[in-house]
């Protein structure tokens, strides 16, 4: 039984098996340790993670660790969210966000 609850830490390695190749919708924040907004965000994602499973997968990427993905997608803003879908990014937005907003945004690709 996989953890739900947890958000899950993707890095260069493995992003193309949990995300590329994800039969859910994925959402990845590009996140940084030394970023205040990234960890406001942790209990919004890991809430979303629990209540949207069904829908969505929730992952984070660590931008200084994993610089390839970062580059990859033009990450230059902590935190950046990017909806994943088929493999494809379909949205992405920029900057920490209430779980309500962030919901709401995500209601089109989800």
């Amino acid at each position: 039984m996989i953890d739900v609850t947890h958000v899950v830490d993707v890095t260069d390695e493995n992003f193309t098996a949990e995300v590329i190749r994800a039969e859910l919708p994925v959402l990845v924040e590009f996140t940084a340790d030394w970023c205040p907004p990234c960890r406001q965000m942790g209990p919004v994602l890991r809430a979303l993670a629990t209540e949207e499973a069904e829908r969505l997968k929730v992952v984070q990427l660590n931008v200084d660790q994993n610089p390839e993905t970062t580059n990859a997608y033009k990450v230059l803003s902590m935190p950046t969210f990017m909806v994943f879908r088929g493999g494809e990014p379909v949205k992405a937005m920029v900057g920490a966000r209430p779980k309500r907003r962030l919901l709401e945004e995500l209601a089109d690709v989800i």
